[in-house]
């Protein structure tokens, strides 16, 4: 089986609104549907596919940068990362992140960098995030609803 990747808008809600969350994980990312009724500007969504179901959810933020002091300037963040609570174990969330760095260079050839935070409370995604090549800056943030986060950063396009 193989991750692809589809644009989503805020009328696929209903295509995405049996993805949930796994127990505790509540704290950590919202709920697809919900995520999709309240897009800021320059956050586009994307479902994580696999074998052609959504079986998860990602947001790229264009604004990222605008938002958080400790992004580059024109860095994309990543966001709201979701893998259906039935489907985790799987691996379908390393496959997605394994992947982000060809839909990164599709989608966003521009694109220097991505950067993201993870809950410290989070050490498993962490791991997924570092196995997909994202690097720890050493910086926490702590702005985060759930505690401390973990600023990682993937470096993308060289020039």
């Amino acid at each position: 089986m193989s991750v692809a990747f589809a644009r989503l808008g805020p009328e696929d809600a209903p295509r995405v609104a049996h993805l949930t969350v796994g127990p505790g994980q509540e704290q950590f990312t919202a709920r697809p549907a919900s995520r999709l009724g309240a897009l800021r500007e320059g956050e586009e969504p994307w479902a994580v596919l696999w074998a052609g179901d959504i079986v998860g959810f990602l947001i790229i933020d264009r604004g990222y940068a605008a938002q958080y002091d400790f992004a580059f300037p024109g860095e994309l963040g990543l966001r709201s990362v979701l893998i259906d609570a039935g489907r985790q174990g799987e691996g379908i969330g390393t496959a997605a992140m394994a992947k982000l760095r060809g839909l990164m260079a599709a989608e966003y050839p521009d694109a220097r960098s991505l950067a993201l935070t993870v809950n410290c409370a989070n050490p498993a995604a962490k791991a997924v995030y570092a196995k997909a090549g994202f690097g720890d800056t050493g910086f926490l943030f702590h702005g985060g609803r759930a505690g401390p986060q973990h600023i990682l950063r993937m470096t993308l396009a060289t020039g």
